[in-house]
């Protein structure tokens, strides 16, 4: 039984066993590498202010993720998910098949077509939280934990969380720690392990 232990003690230890290291997996935040050329991002990657758009560095990989905004200042702005093909200076987004989003006045855009709107008296606020939950088909919206029964189709491929602002709009990011509850079957934004 002592050599069965020390065995697998002496296995564990050992650099060539087969053992895989995995990678820490990064934080989700704004991704500078993939920003409109007059955007400014700040707080660790988590607020965006200036003029055009920010993706955040991780691609949506489960099934249903969710992610939210918090509006600091108003102005024009929108979040939603997109492509990296998507054109992050050009405002508003949802012009192309690359962007699907919510912008604030309400309307939910994607290829320069009004997929859906919010409810007349639910426009976000400065202040408010919009939730944004998508499932691979359908982006749907919650604003301050409320779902607001505004689904929105049509994007294709692999989409990151998108956010833009322009007119003195602040908006801040939340991938992972959330001011509400994740809708039920959702979960934060996550890194496929990376095996090194």
């Amino acid at each position: 039984m002592a050599a069965l232990v020390s065995c697998c003690f002496g296995c564990c230890g050992d650099n060539n066993s087969g053992h895989v290291t995995l990678k820490e997996m990064p934080t989700v935040q704004l991704d500078t590498h993939h920003m409109g050329t007059d955007v400014v991002i700040v707080k660790s990657g988590r607020r965006i202010c200036g003029t055009g758009g920010c993706i955040a560095n991780a691609p949506l990989h489960q099934n249903k993720s969710y992610f939210e905004f918090k509006i600091q200042s108003t102005g024009v702005w929108g979040v939603g998910v997109a492509t990296q093909k998507a054109n992050l200076n050009q405002i508003p987004m949802g012009r192309d098949p690359h962007s699907l989003v919510l912008r604030q006045d309400g309307t939910v855009y994607h290829n320069n077509e009004e997929k859906n709107r919010l409810p007349a008296n639910s426009l976000p606020q400065e202040g408010d939280i919009v939730g944004v939950a998508y499932d691979h088909v359908e982006l749907n919206l919650y604003l301050n934990g409320k779902n607001m029964n505004c689904p929105a189709s049509g994007i294709r491929g692999t989409v990151y969380p998108v956010v833009y602002v322009d007119d003195s709009a602040i908006l801040d990011c939340q991938f992972s720690d959330f001011y509400h509850p994740p809708p039920q079957g959702y979960q934060k934004i996550m890194f496929e392990q990376q095996i090194f």
